[in-house]
């Protein structure tokens, strides 16, 4: 069998189905061995009882072989090819089985089952488990004629999202699964199993015939292996450190490009979801809606190396806009309120009135998103003709008629609440979402200046006056108004104003904020939590607790196949992307160092002895790509492709003292490692 860090192995799979590795594509995806498959952006019920629709899934196949025949047999997940493997070896014959969703071919899934003799010339007969019936409880599905000897079924969805969205429709043709395999002769065979799923029957007759001039061109399996391959030769991170810390980076790249759409696609594409496209169906992993978990823990890895998958994000935000203005009109207020739990059509669909009146934050953890795009990409187009300036300014009008003024503090309030910290609710003044929303607007005055669009007043008056809260005696941030120190919170909240908020505070102020909900913060909160604590500490290079902390993490990670749960007693969100988006912004922005600032891409690395040696290739920056090597002593810096605007050619400053070092295609830089800037020259004083 293969070996590698990038290869999971088992010899037994867990007796949990939900820890089960999973097969998505950013438009399919199902776990290993499951009955139901989704498709991205196909929900059923209504309101607050929408859901991800359980499609019956062909692909779980099973080979049923006896135990006594069996001599060995292993289970496998390899990242590098996005291929889970299943391989039994009895003592005159192996069989292998390869399940994937199709990376290039994204309204394809595959079950590829392969037989070799390996001892004398007996017939092999091995036979087939499949629990499939083409019903479901979400979809009114009915058979229709069978299609190049495949068979195909049909529907929709049986209640809509809100009234003015019409019913999904699903349509999937799949190979019929034989009782039984049987090889008489040849000394090795394949049958090639595939599911193809598409909204229309003209597109998925289409995708399946796709699927069969792949099988007989022999170009089923490679073009899948080659997607991944060119997907990983633009972002990876390689590390000198234990096979645990090597895995769990792995994983989490793994999972989180899985879900996102491949390179170069340009269908729709309706977010990602806590817990993934494999999951959220009635009452599990928060139903398959998408969260600020997107934008906030997930999308900022995503941008640092392919800008053109994040853009999917945006756009996904940008296509729900209409949603998002009627829930802050029927709120009482102007703009656009993004729900806090999002489906198709960017109306609130949170099962929970509280959650989706209060957690207001959401609408700046999206501006966000847009803000660290427009720093890393100054991509003018997206936001003059694509959409971006209609999010952007629509949030900004948002925060303007949600503020209240305050004569007797003689500043702007934003009122009844609920911060990242879910244990508070009707809280007044949230320091997080106050300051997400100062950000939101300044975003928007300096974003409409590079536009040269007129800047409502509104936008700089409240910008200039929202109040911060601050305690002066304790030198620290209090989460809201009448927060005391002692209280109870659920998860990261005001520590998110140093990273990623990066708001301007002094060193003993971060530190005290890091110390004082360090203490109070749950244990048992949601796993992307000790992640903002370890970059924290990371930055204020206190290295021994940002390890601690990031150790913590390690509860989460499941075997065999790196599933994280969301909380680390294995309750809440399954495959939970948020925690593993939250782990590798402790890689990126906390053992590298990488800050998104408007003039440039700040570095500043911590090197330790657990992670010796920091590689990280394909960061996307103003259309250039760039590798990174970090050590102890010395840090390098290359530029692999270049935009190609000669004034917009990149140098690495430091301070003024220390001459600027130009990047060149071919020239790696190094220099001794500490705290620099990549950013173009042009830019430079």
């Amino acid at each position: 069998m293969e070996e590698g860090p990038w290869i999971f192995s088992t010899k037994s799979l867990p007796s949990d189905s939900r820890l089960m590795a999973t097969m998505t594509n950013g438009y399919l995806g199902t776990r290993v061995y499951g009955d139901v498959l989704h498709v991205n952006g196909v929900y059923n019920g209504s309101v607050g009882d929408c859901h991800r629709a359980n499609v019956p899934s062909p692909l779980n196949i099973q080979l049923a072989i006896s135990k006594e025949e069996i001599m060995d047999e292993s289970f496998s997940l390899n990242i590098r090819t996005g291929t889970f493997s299943h391989t039994i070896q009895c003592s005159s014959f192996t069989a292998t089985q390869q399940i994937f969703a199709h990376r290039s071919h994204r309204h394809l899934l595959v079950n590829i089952i392969s037989l070799k003799i390996t001892r004398g010339s007996s017939p092999v007969n091995v036979i087939l488990q499949t629990h499939f019936k083409a019903v479901s409880e979400d979809l009114d599905l009915q058979r229709g004629p069978d299609y190049c000897n495949a068979q195909y079924v049909y529907g929709s969805t049986k209640v809509p999202e809100v009234k003015s969205c019409p019913l999904k429709s699903v349509h999937m043709i799949y190979t019929p699964v034989p009782e039984s395999l049987v090889m008489p002769s040849e000394q090795e065979k394949s049958w090639a199993f595939l599911t193809a799923v598409a909204e229309t029957e003209e597109k998925v007759k289409e995708k399946y015939s796709e699927g069969l001039t792949l099988v007989e061109e022999n170009c089923l399996y490679p073009s899948h292996e080659d997607a991944w391959t060119q997907l990983w030769e633009g972002c990876w991170i390689e590390m000198e450190a234990s096979l645990a810390h090597r895995q769990a980076v792995y994983g989490c790249l793994y999972y989180l490009l899985s879900a996102l759409p491949s390179l170069g696609c340009d269908e729709k594409f309706n977010g990602i979801s806590p817990g993934g496209l494999s999951n959220g169906q009635r009452d599990e992993d928060y139903w398959g809606h998408v969260f600020w978990d997107q934008d906030t823990w997930m999308y900022p890895n995503i941008l640092l190396f392919y800008p053109e998958m994040a853009r999917h994000i945006l756009k996904y935000r940008i296509r729900t806009l209409e949603g998002a203005r009627q829930n802050a009109e029927q709120q009482g207020y102007k703009g656009a309120k993004f729900p806090w739990e999002s489906a198709v059509t960017g109306c609130e669909v949170c099962p929970e009135e509280i959650y989706g009146d209060q957690e207001i934050h959401i609408n700046g953890d999206v501006m966000m998103a847009f803000k660290q795009y427009y720093e890393m990409t100054k991509d003018f187009d997206f936001f003059v003709s694509s959409g971006g300036w209609d999010v952007v300014s629509s949030i900004a009008d948002y925060w303007c008629s949600r503020v209240v003024w305050s004569k007797e503090e003689q500043n702007y309030h934003i009122k009844g609440v609920m911060p990242p910290d879910e244990y508070h609710a009707g809280v007044d003044n949230s320091a997080y979402t106050n300051a997400i929303a100062q950000i939101s607007l300044n975003f928007s005055i300096d974003l409409a200046t590079d536009l040269q669009y007129q800047i409502p007043e509104m936008w700089k008056d409240v910008a200039s006056k929202l109040k911060l809260p601050f305690d002066t005696e304790i030198n620290y941030h209090p989460e809201y108004d009448k927060y005391f120190v002692g209280e109870k919170v659920k998860q990261a909240d005001v520590v998110l104003l140093g990273y990623p908020l990066m708001f301007q505070m002094t060193p003993e102020q971060r530190r005290n904020d890091l110390l004082i909900y360090e203490l109070v913060t749950d244990p048992n909160g949601p796993a992307m939590t000790w992640s903002m604590f370890s970059i924290g500490l990371m930055e204020l290079k206190q290295i021994e607790a940002a390890q601690t902390q990031l150790k913590k993490c390690f509860a989460n990670i499941t075997e065999p196949f790196k599933i994280w749960t969301e909380c680390s007693d294995g309750s809440g969100a399954v495959n939970f992307l948020t925690g593993m988006g939250g782990f590798l912004q402790a890689i990126l922005f906390g053992y590298a160092g990488f800050r998104i600032n408007k003039q440039s891409l700040d570095l500043d690395p911590v090197v330790t002895d657990e992670i010796k040696n920091l590689q990280i290739t394909g960061v996307s920056y103003l259309g250039n790509k760039l590798n990174f090597t970090f050590t102890k002593s010395v840090t390098t810096v290359e530029l692999t492709s270049a935009h190609g605007n000669p004034k917009d050619s990149l140098v690495i400053s430091f301070d003024q003292l220390t001459p600027d070092l130009p990047l060149y295609i071919g020239q790696p830089v190094s220099f001794p490692t500490k705290a620099a800037h990549v950013q173009p020259k042009s830019t430079c004083i």
